[in-house]
């Protein structure tokens, strides 16, 4: 009997190996650079036993079937892919051969498991069976020493939750649950876990008073959230987070690590960022140098470079010679940079009023500019705390400079525009000017609108908290009549300058653009498979992103960092931005036709293209935004509408509604009360909410980071502080004001060592990586193989319509109509152009913010 049923048993598994059938899978592979470091000066470890024994990688693809008969779906056998020791030795990235055996009735795979069981980590790619189902996988698979879960991987093809194929839909939440961890416990550098955390690793008190910082994130400072670490917290205050050493590096999940080339440009950037400081600190510890006079020689010449003689002198001294061969001959070159857009041979060291008002339209910063409704304007903050809040700005300072109309018919014929930093600064203008080397006014700038289509400043308020009755606060500056006044002039634009650096850096970059931004891609892991549409969406607008916010947490917004040191408001930078997120932010306002119309720099218009009419025709910024913006909304509507047929699907789609409300929640939780957040019911709904973030992380984010060191780069024409006020003629400093004001003014400027440091930080992040995607690019279109073909077109329709627009801001910045980007010595608006080379060019708009 027991031969009888051996014999039957032995016949079944014949049969149904005959019914097997074979699929081949082409595995691509690479290795981090570290690590084949680490396999060419360990080569006797390469064929150790443990190595060659431990079972290679092992793969087992899943089907979109069930199995009735187990109540599970349908497995392939395990398959077992090894690494051949050549390429192990000589190869960062292979393709390789793995086949399955899997029933004849397995179906369609539609998911594979996989366990590594080398020691190392090693990225997968992508993985293509029999040439039509392919999953592009782009992630780090740690060994199973460290991670024992079998990692998951999706094909292509996108599903709404409740179309998962049946035999997807438990792994489907089983990732999930995988990638939002239980929120406890250090977050080490190979884990993939995404969860949230305020802000209170920016400062170091171990370190001493002067290194505290309040925690961002709560009712006193709020703040969007960020990646949550886990770190210890610190010795001497238990709510602050530790901090980590400068050879260490703040956790981020695994694969939103930097890539390897990326990496190597940033790292090159520090070093040569820390090069070009040497000469410059050693200047003023010998010299005591406080000016930037010296800084027109830090610019590269089209002839040869020369030092003045006393900064030569000094380098012919220097100790690092002895160190670096052949440097005494080309020490310039550690501390030359190329010149940003804004420099000719005639640059003056102030911005010229054309200029000045062609930047707030078509420079670094266009986001501040608003529509003056009311004149004199008014202020929202406390009287009772901050003293008389009136303006000091009156008619008789502006009549004479708005081509004979009155102030009445300027307003409404939408002819004033204002900078207005008065409400942003005053609430702690008094603490940052008690800080060393630290001077600023809350200040006020008027332009006229002229027939050209030009802003020409007309005013400017500066005002200083009231200190006792008989000193004024507020003083009004308008366009010069002499030589005394010429040079007060250019002192309050150079202040106006300095506040605007920083709301430019503080609001509308960081928190607007960085910080803001982090929750909903943080949500996004958490919430929304990467087999959901709207996943694969906005997967390439989130690279780099918390990786890059990360390293601003290390070295940029931290207690002592680039940003405090560079920036007027020093060691309250950061709560300028948390005032910003309490008072003015509001997502609802983000998408560009909306914050057009909010400064009332725009208005709606059925008849317009997109919708606005704007009532500065030639605004470089908002004009080209707009093209950009309804081309991105045109593929999300065709997107989401393809997916999404009804409010219905909407409503039903339970990944899509967690990951919004989690956003909220969660990620803006200091904000999840307001009631300007804008529903998520409709397909038109959700268009609006993906728009608005694909947006603000491409365009956006392009406009205000990548001329930074094009349009700031020459410090004295946009200081990013300011050392001393303006001097009233009771000061005994204005006698020497009026003797030398050239020297006032370049000494009221960051030093030539703080000049170098901001200059050397910026040209870094207004530089793009060789590894940059761009807007519109669809070099690797095989991340939507598998969809509808609807998609597939529309992906590549706004590819075209990229690559159209960016003939026309060509066709715009040609045109001599057009005095905000074409005229002599006017530099062409580029920021938009959505292509560019490597490099800091003015130009390009990635993806996503990557840096």
């Amino acid at each position: 009997m027991a031969v009888l049923i051996e014999d039957s048993s032995m016949k079944l598994a014949e049969k149904s190996m005959a019914m097997a059938v074979k699929l081949t899978a082409l595995v691509t592979v690479r290795f981090k650079k570290a690590y084949m470091k680490e396999v060419m000066n360990n080569f006797a470890n390469i064929f150790s036993s443990k190595d060659r024994s431990g079972g290679g990688v092992v793969l087992q693809l899943i089907s979109t079937k069930f199995d009735p008969r187990s109540n599970e779906p349908k497995l392939s056998k395990e398959a077992t892919l090894e690494w051949p020791k050549v390429m192990r030795l000589r190869a960062e990235e292979g393709t390789h051969k793995v086949e399955f055996l899997v029933d004849s009735d397995f179906g369609v795979p539609g998911a594979l498991t996989l366990s590594n069981n080398y020691e190392h980590e090693f990225f997968l790619e992508s993985i293509a069976i029999d040439g039509c189902v392919q999953f592009e996988c782009k992630c780090w698979v740690q060994p199973n020493l460290l991670h024992p879960e079998k990692r998951i991987f999706f094909t292509n093809k996108a599903y709404l939750p409740c179309e998962t194929p049946i035999g997807l839909k438990e792994l489907r939440e089983k990732e999930l649950r995988q990638l939002r961890g239980e929120g406890q416990g250090l977050r080490r550098f190979h884990d993939r876990i995404y969860d949230y955390d305020v802000y209170n690793d920016l400062g170091d008190p171990d370190k001493g008073d002067e290194y505290v910082r309040p925690t961002l994130g709560g009712s006193q400072n709020p703040h969007p959230r960020r990646c949550r670490t886990g770190r210890p917290p610190t010795n001497t205050d238990k709510k602050a987070e530790s901090r980590l050493s400068e050879s260490e590096s703040i956790y981020v999940p695994r694969d939103e690590e930097l890539e390897d080339l990326k990496r190597e440009i940033v790292e090159e950037g520090k070093l040569k960022g820390k090069l070009r400081n040497i000469v410059p600190s050693l200047i003023e510890f010998i010299m005591g140098n406080d000016e930037v006079s010296d800084i027109e020689n830090l610019f590269k010449e089209p002839g040869q470079f020369e030092m003045k003689s006393h900064l030569r002198g000094i380098a012919t001294q220097l100790p690092l010679p002895r160190v670096f061969n052949n440097l005494r001959d080309s020490i310039e070159e550690f501390f030359k940079f190329d010149p940003p857009k804004v420099i000719s041979k005639n640059t003056p060291c102030f911005l010229r009023d054309d200029e000045f008002g062609r930047q707030v339209l078509a420079g670094i910063n266009p986001l501040s500019i608003e529509r003056l409704k009311v004149f004199p304007p008014t202020s929202k903050l406390d009287a009772s705390i901050y003293g008389p809040l009136d303006s000091a700005l009156t008619e008789e300072h502006i009549k004479d400079h708005i081509e004979g109309l009155s102030v009445q018919q300027a307003l409404e014929e939408n002819k004033l525009y204002i900078l207005d930093y008065h409400d942003v600064y005053l609430p702690i203008l008094e603490r940052i000017n008690a800080l060393d080397q630290r001077k600023t006014y809350a200040t006020r700038t008027i332009f006229f609108l002229t027939q050209m289509g030009t802003l020409k400043p007309i005013a400017i308020e500066l005002t200083l908290p009231p200190q006792d009755p008989n000193t004024p606060s507020k003083q009004v500056l308008t366009p010069p009549i002499d030589a005394t006044t010429n040079w007060i002039w250019q002192l309050g634009k150079a202040h106006v300058c300095s506040n605007d650096a920083g709301v430019h850096q503080l609001v509308h970059h960081w928190l607007r653009t960085h910080a803001c931004m982090e929750p909903f891609i943080i949500a996004t892991h958490r919430q929304l498979s990467v087999m959901h549409p709207i996943f694969k969406l906005l997967h390439p607008h989130m690279r780099y992103t918390m990786k890059i916010n990360a390293m601003a947490r290390e070295t940029l917004i931290n207690a002592g960092g680039i940003i405090e040191t560079d920036f007027t408001p020093g060691k309250y930078c950061m709560q300028m931005s948390c005032a910003a997120y309490r008072d003015w932010w509001r997502f609802d306002l983000e998408a560009l036709p909306a914050d057009l119309i909010r400064r009332g720099v725009a208005v709606p218009d059925p008849t317009q293209p997109h919708g606005l009419r704007l009532l500065i025709e030639d605004y470089p910024f908002a004009s080209d935004g707009l093209l950009i913006w309804s081309s991105i909304e045109k593929l999300v509507k065709t997107y989401v509408n393809h997916y999404y047929k009804d409010a219905n699907a909407i409503a039903s789609d339970n990944e899509i509604q967690s990951w919004y409300k989690e956003s909220i929640k969660l990620g803006h939780a200091d904000l999840q009360t307001a009631d300007w957040w804008p529903k998520l019911a409709t397909p038109d709904d959700l268009t609006s909410i993906i728009t608005t973030i694909i947006w603000i992380v491409s365009a956006e984010h392009a406009a205000l980071n990548f001329g930074q060191y094009p349009y700031g780069g020459y410090v004295p024409t946009r200081p990013p502080l300011m050392r001393r006020l303006i001097p009233n003629e009771q000061d005994p400093e204005y006698r020497n004001f009026v003797k030398d004001p050239q020297t006032y003014f370049l000494s009221s400027l960051p030093s030539l060592f703080q000049a170098t440091k901001f200059m050397a930080v910026i040209d870094i992040i207004s530089s793009h990586s060789p590894d940059e995607e761009y807007i519109g690019d669809i070099h690797d279109m095989s991340s939507w193989l598998g969809n509808n073909e609807i998609i597939f077109d529309a992906v590549y329709q706004f590819s075209m319509e990229i690559k159209s627009i960016e003939k026309e801001i060509e066709r715009r910045n040609a045109d001599p109509e057009l005095r905000n980007r074409c005229g002599a010595g006017v530099s062409p608006y580029e920021l938009l152009r959505p292509s560019s080379g490597p490099g800091t060019t003015g130009r390009g708009v990635p993806k996503s913010i990557t840096v």
